[in-house]
């Protein structure tokens, strides 16, 4: 797994990445371990080279469910959620996660440096 992952698998983390995000942009990744197209948007996540917030969707069902409640996006599985200021700021699913998609995101949506990204 590339090291710039941070796995989470408790529902109360979503109010911390939430909290979070007040300070700098947070990404989350919703992963499914069984999905060829999660398997391409992993990568591009890698190649995206910045601190993620993991949820690998198969063992982390409740926060999965957790994020949708709280943000209102409707689950998907790969997804990147863009959280910056308490709300979701950007998204992307299947095909359209994209580590430039990513970056693009985050200096639309006042990232100033690599060292905000982190989770």
């Amino acid at each position: 797994m590339g090291d710039n992952f941070v796995r989470l698998h408790e529902p109360e983390t979503i109010a911390e990445l939430i909290n979070l995000s007040k300070l700098r942009p947070v990404v989350v990744f919703k992963h499914s371990l069984t999905c060829p197209v999660s398997a391409e948007a992993y990568e591009q996540m890698i190649e995206f080279g910045q601190e993620v917030a993991l949820i690998e969707v198969q063992t982390s069902r409740e926060l999965s469910r957790e994020i949708e409640r709280r943000t209102g996006i409707t689950h998907e599985s790969p997804q990147v959620i863009l959280l910056r200021n308490g709300e979701v700021v950007w998204t992307a699913s299947h095909f359209d996660v994209k580590a430039d998609a990513i970056t693009k995101a985050l200096k639309e949506h006042g990232s100033t440096g690599p060292e905000e990204h982190s989770t």
